[in-house]
């Protein structure tokens, strides 16, 4: 504990020099006002100091359980009458207290040495509201982050090796922060951040509470990686117990049964695509554009029949826009399994609220909105179901590991599900993308052409 404080408290010490420095450097070099320029890099400073300390004591939260296993302390603890529950949670908040000191040690040191010190910076106490918020919240989910951790492994060398799960991420995260701190008019967004970071709070909460059991952390001896046993739960969940080239039998003993276990992703895809379109629309009536001029009867043909000379002359552009469809569900769904899900949902379903944005502009423009129907409906009946499926079974395997299915460890519960992503990949998705490619250029621009020569 005491190398976290020292820390710390020299930690500001450096940030308050530097900051000095940093104005005192502009006041020389730059313009002759650099009102604009303090209050717009003295904020970023606090946040840094805040995130400092918490994650240099981060290891404190790592050693929660497993360090105690090493210590041989672990079993009176476990030995105690309460929950599983209970005691997770107990964990949870000892744990979280000194990150917590630190952090907000660290950013009122630093603050009083700009208040009181010759910057004489007046912060808004909206803004020092907003730095001790967010600061605590990052401080909470990395922690939540750390016991996790240190509940499923066995040695504390592992836990450390896998808290960069939790570091690389949230250090991304500041850095993203902090250009939006340095930008007053779009500090609001923070406000989002900390909500979408107090969701991430209650799923790792949800996902400790759930897969920890004081018996197998008892038991659990070594940290063994079978990969006899993962490759045969993979391969029984991506053919069904299908042997053999049987395609046929495959569909309806393997990838049916997949597609009705997706009915719950799916509405949930289903009701996000909604508020993105909603959500899209409500931009346009803030951020309307000219499409009076941009998007006229002319225009639209003549991008269409673009469209339709390229596919005809180079008939690889159809395989363009399939690996370009791919290349995004695929970062969607790497992004699902480091983020619960949550990314590659947004990213999915992204394409809705442009589509919302679009409508809502041609409403306000009073333009014919059937040439712009007509523009995706073709393709779209084929590559809309086909991204809600690659969107839902990402989801899934994403938000798997959070509540994994009864008598099944959460290692199983991820393969299949990964199996399940890959079968309805290979098996549904693909397939439905190669034909809306196909739409795309060759029905499309004709089917909107007719209606546009005609009516």
């Amino acid at each position: 504990m005491a190398p976290i404080f020292l820390l710390t408290l020299v930690f500001p010490l450096l940030a308050n020099f530097a900051s000095g420095l940093f104005v005192g450097l502009f006041e020389r070099y730059g313009e002759a006002d650099t009102s604009g320029f303090v209050d717009a890099f003295l904020p970023l400073m606090p946040m840094l100091v805040g995130f400092f300390p918490v994650s240099i004591s981060l290891v404190i939260a790592l050693e929660t359980f497993v360090g105690e296993k090493e210590r041989l302390s672990l079993e009176p603890l476990l030995s105690t009458p309460l929950t599983n529950v209970e005691l997770y949670l107990g964990k949870v908040f000892s744990s979280i207290l000194p990150p917590l000191s630190a952090g907000y040690l660290g950013i009122t040191l630093y603050l009083a040495g700009q208040i009181f010190g010759p910057q004489q910076w007046r912060p808004e106490p909206i803004l020092i509201l907003q730095i001790f918020l967010l600061t605590t919240i990052q401080a909470v989910v990395m922690v939540t982050g750390a016991v996790v951790i240190s509940s499923q492994t066995t040695s504390t060398r592992a836990a450390n090796l896998l808290a960069s799960f939790v570091i690389i991420p949230m250090s991304l995260l500041v850095i993203a922060e902090s250009l939006i701190m340095i930008q007053p008019d779009m500090r609001f967004v923070l406000w989002w951040i900390m909500a979408g970071l107090a969701v991430v709070i209650v799923i790792l909460m949800r996902t400790g509470t759930r897969i920890f059991n004081r018996e197998e952390l008892l038991g659990r001896a070594i940290d063994a990686l079978n990969l006899r046993w993962a490759w045969r739960v993979f391969w029984s969940q991506l053919t069904g117990g299908v042997g053999g080239f049987r395609p046929v039998a495959w569909y309806r003993l393997s990838v049916i049964p997949t597609l009705k276990a997706l009915r719950m992703p799916s509405t949930i895809y289903l009701l996000t695509a909604l508020v993105m379109f909603i959500g899209g629309w409500t931009l346009s009536t803030r951020f309307t554009l000219p499409l009076e001029t941009e998007l006229s009867d002319e225009t639209v043909l003549d991008n269409l029949r673009e469209i339709f000379e390229i596919g005809q002359s180079n008939p690889t552009y159809i395989l363009w826009i399939i690996g370009q469809n791919v290349r995004v569900l695929l970062l969607a769904t790497l992004l699902a399994v480091f983020s619960f899900g949550v990314l590659g949902l947004v990213i999915t379903t992204l394409p809705f609220g442009i589509l919302g944005y679009i409508f809502g502009n041609i409403a306000a423009n009073n333009l014919n909105p059937l040439p712009f129907v007509l523009a995706v409906l073709p393709h779209g009946v084929v590559e809309i179901p086909a991204i809600m499926l690659a969107g839902a079974a990402a989801l899934r395997l994403g938000a798997v590991v959070t509540n994994p299915p009864d008598g099944m460890t959460v290692g199983e519960a991820w393969l299949r599900a990964l199996a399940d992503v890959i079968k309805i990949g290979v098996g549904v998705v693909f397939p439905m993308l190669v034909l809306a490619a196909i739409l795309e250029v060759q029905l499309t621009p004709r089917v909107v052409e007719w209606i546009l020569t005609t009516f």
